[in-house]
């Protein structure tokens, strides 16, 4: 009997925080910062503040940075699970000097942004952001790129299968969002816990376009196998590059040359629509 009691006791316990993981999931999944600097004080002193509507999350801010010269791209980036658009500035710099558009924006719950992130939400945003950059004048519509990374590279590639991109750039892309849970979580069951899946594995199969993946081969976050998996299921054309010694949030993987150059390469192969 003694030993019954026991089994009970910890078949609750473990219930009790399998329900606590489950309902507290999010919180270690999207990692928003609220604080946006102005735009000069993250290094952009030609951006423009823009917003735009979001289903049912009100107004998305974002900035929009103009190519002084004939833009060749208008670059939609599509952030990573943390911070908030001010934290790619400096990619954002970096494409804009080399004469590209660039629209950086925030996620629901994430900068000025009300709402709580969710993977709906956040696909949801994503349409908006596209929505948007076809609005304006001094963007081309058969020209516009995702970039996403991280956490990113999913909701642009879900993005991709509906609304095809003149070219897609997944920057540490992955399977799908359980595969990396399982990772990370090996003795929990992630995959019948998890909420926000994320799977870019189903959608990349569907996307019309170019894709070029990047990846770090010290990746300690998206291990490299997963970012080699989604790639090998990519439809032509498409191209990887590998960063030798990077890890998940170096600078390599923010705007380190290799990466620009190999961006900037790969644009140029693609043709006009």
């Amino acid at each position: 009997m003694r030993l019954l009691w026991t089994a009970g006791a910890v078949v609750f316990i473990v219930a009790i925080a399998l329900l606590a993981i489950w309902a507290s999931q999010r919180r270690l999944i999207y990692f928003p910062d609220t604080n946006v600097p102005a735009p000069v004080a993250a290094g952009l002193s030609s951006a423009e503040t823009v917003t735009f509507p979001s289903a049912d999350a009100g107004s998305l801010h974002g900035w929009f940075l103009a190519s002084p010269r004939q833009p060749t791209f208008t670059v939609i980036v599509f952030n990573g699970n943390g911070g908030n658009r001010a934290y790619r500035a400096p990619l954002a710099g970096t494409l804009l000097g080399r004469g590209l558009n660039v629209l950086l924006f925030d996620y629901r719950g994430y900068g000025e942004n009300a709402g709580t992130p969710t993977q709906k939400g956040l696909e949801a945003d994503a349409r908006a952001a596209r929505a948007y950059v076809l609005t304006r004048a001094d963007v081309d519509p058969d020209r516009i790129v995702y970039f996403g990374e991280s956490l990113g590279t999913a909701v642009a590639t879900i993005l991709a299968a509906e609304h095809a991109p003149a070219a897609l750039i997944l920057r540490s892309p992955f399977t799908s969002m359980a595969d990396v849970g399982q990772f990370h979580y090996p003795i929990l069951p992630v995959r019948l816990l998890l909420r926000d899946r994320f799977s870019s594995i189903e959608a990349i199969g569907r996307v019309r376009a170019p894709v070029l993946v990047i990846a770090g081969d010290r990746d300690r976050i998206v291990p490299l196998e997963y970012s080699r998996r989604l790639y090998d299921s990519a439809p032509d054309p498409k191209q990887l590059v590998v960063i030798p010694g990077a890890d998940h949030n170096d600078l390599a993987l923010l705007n380190g040359e290799p990466m620009i150059a190999s961006m900037l390469a790969f644009l140029d192969r693609v043709p006009k629509r």
